[in-house]
């Protein structure tokens, strides 16, 4: 049980990590353009198809579960969405690298944490410590790829004036912050998922329901931002040029990688024990960022990356394999 769960994760994790190489395939679209059919994919027609083909009956189970868990999902999933749009401008202003390791190293924190205390399971034990131990090893390992980062980009880097730089920080801290919330809306509307299995759904199909709520919800400022953008930059019309066939499909691939992350993580938390969400959050976002360096190794973004950025990243990387198995290690210790 335990393992499955870590095997879910660690899946969870590798399809977060891939999901935007598809984005790097497309040309001839904008940025608005190719997040629009992303966030339709994987916020609504997957959550909604999935739902659909299971059978449950959604409205009669919001209707039975604490309202309290229902309006958690709504509310965070609607918040997370702004994250969504932060962590686009904070890419955009400082790179993959820099971008992804300050969200990700603030929402593995956050997005751990909250719920333990929020639940009032943070009780210092074995368990914990080596949870915790996980979570600093993988902020390390974030912190030393986020630096390498930086370095190869370095060049780049000055081009950003002081003022840009410090909105791009901004943006940052606001996407990690809002990205951790995702997770503890997650946590606060597990009772959705407790209410389905005692009407006699499966625990998966019961936990689908859960994100059904918080993506649509999370959906809406994606799709408003991005018809805003479509107007504003009048690029409407490239969804329908030569090569949209191309750009449709990797799109919706973006949609199916991390739309299936997050059901496979849904799928794993039950069968982590009771820290769950805690232990498959941090555990998930550490090989989502694994894979996604390796990717830009094996691309060869980092060919001609000078020797010492080299080297911080292939530490970083370490690192985060370091944490991996701490966090995969901690979830074998709360089985009693």
């Amino acid at each position: 049980m335990i393992t499955g769960g870590v095997l879910l994760a660690v899946v969870s994790g590798l399809c977060n990590g891939l999901f935007t190489a598809p984005m790097k395939m497309i040309h001839g679209w904008k940025w608005e353009n190719i997040w629009l059919v992303f966030i339709v994919t994987a916020c609504l027609l997957m959550p909604a198809g999935l739902v659909a083909a299971m059978g449950p009956n959604p409205g009669g189970l919001y209707a039975a579960a604490p309202s309290s868990a229902v309006s958690s999902a709504l509310l965070f999933g609607f918040t997370w969405g702004f994250g969504a749009i932060l962590f686009g401008l904070s890419v955009d202003y400082l790179g993959v690298s820099l971008a992804n390791s300050l969200v990700i190293g603030l929402s593995s924190a956050m997005g751990s944490l909250v719920p333990l205390i929020l639940r009032r399971q943070l009780q210092l034990n074995a368990q914990l410590i080596l949870l915790l131990s996980g979570i600093v090893t993988f902020l390390l390992g974030v912190t030393l790829c986020g630096l390498a980062g930086r370095l190869r980009e370095g060049a780049a880097d000055r081009t950003i004036t002081p003022g840009k730089r410090t909105r791009a920080y901004f943006f940052c801290i606001g996407s990690g912050i809002l990205s951790a919330i995702f997770n503890i809306g997650y946590s606060l509307a597990l009772p959705i998922a407790d209410t389905g299995v005692r009407m006699g759904y499966s625990q998966f199909t019961a936990t689908n329901t859960i994100w059904l709520l918080m993506l649509a919800a999370g959906s809406i400022p994606n799709i408003l931002f991005c018809l805003y953008l479509m107007n504003k930059n009048r690029s409407r019309t490239l969804m329908g040029g030569s090569g949209g066939v191309r750009a449709w499909g990797l799109s919706i691939l973006m949609g199916l990688l991390w739309g299936g992350s997050i059901f496979l993580y849904g799928a794993a938390t039950p069968l982590l024990g009771d820290m769950g969400p805690s232990i498959g959050w941090p555990l998930s976002l550490a090989v989502g960022l694994l894979v996604a360096n390796l990717m830009g190794v094996w691309l060869g973004e980092w060919r001609s990356a000078k020797p010492q950025a080299a080297r911080l990243m292939r530490y970083g990387i370490a690192t985060i394999i370091a944490a991996i198995i701490l966090c995969a290690t901690s979830s074998r210790l709360g089985v009693s």
